[in-house]
């Protein structure tokens, strides 16, 4: 089951291979609004699941979390730099060739690509 984004936190955002853990929601979200200038909202951390064409692969820590709607233009280009991707980059039809996360992770995009 997804995490309910709250309001104004539309934009979701994928950090692969990134770990916060639980007991760091609010070290994590104040990391953020330091470094970036950027109110985020921590929605969960997924492990992947094997490539299709790698079963050895699979088991890695990607961070889902969402930006505020006041801050996604000026968070566009630095978070390129750190590796963040937009979850509808990442989920698109052109990019999402091995299914890595479960189905529901669709429900977090904000449009179609």
């Amino acid at each position: 089951m997804n995490i309910d984004k709250k309001e104004n936190y539309n934009q979701v955002c994928i950090w692969p291979g990134t770990l916060v853990g639980q007991d760091k929601i609010e070290e994590f979200e104040k990391f953020m609004a330091d470094e970036f200038g950027t109110k985020v909202q921590y929605l969960e951390e997924i492990e992947t699941y094997p490539d299709k064409d790698d079963p050895t692969t699979g088991g890695r820590n990607d961070l889902f979390f969402a930006i505020h709607n006041d801050d996604v233009g000026k968070f566009s280009i630095p978070r390129l730099k750190a590796g963040i991707r937009w979850i509808e980059d990442v989920l698109s039809k052109t990019n999402y060739r091995n299914k890595i996360y479960p189905k529901r992770v669709f429900e977090y995009k904000t449009w179609e690509t």
